[in-house]
């Protein structure tokens, strides 16, 4: 779920993220993670059928996390370009 999300998350951004896969991966799994715990917090956690509001909570923490992520790997890096 965690790539799904991710790649989700990568390819709603515009621009393009210089984040390698596997951080995406594990900022898709948190923001799943982050997701359900809002979503908890504002009591859909469980729903009849397909939870879709669940997945949105899990997709928009995504998207930040990304974001966020991309960022800060820009920044360690020193905002050097892999050739």
């Amino acid at each position: 779920m965690g790539f799904v999300l991710g790649l989700i998350a990568k390819a709603v951004i515009p621009g393009k993220q210089h984040i390698p896969l596997w951080l995406t991966t594990i900022l898709g799994m948190i923001g799943a993670i982050a997701g359900n715990a809002i979503a908890r917090g504002f009591g859909v956690a469980e729903t009849a059928g397909i939870d879709w509001s669940r997945h949105i909570f899990q997709l928009v923490a995504a998207i930040i996390l990304v974001f966020l992520g991309d960022m800060a790997y820009m920044q360690l890096r020193g905002g050097k370009r892999r050739a």
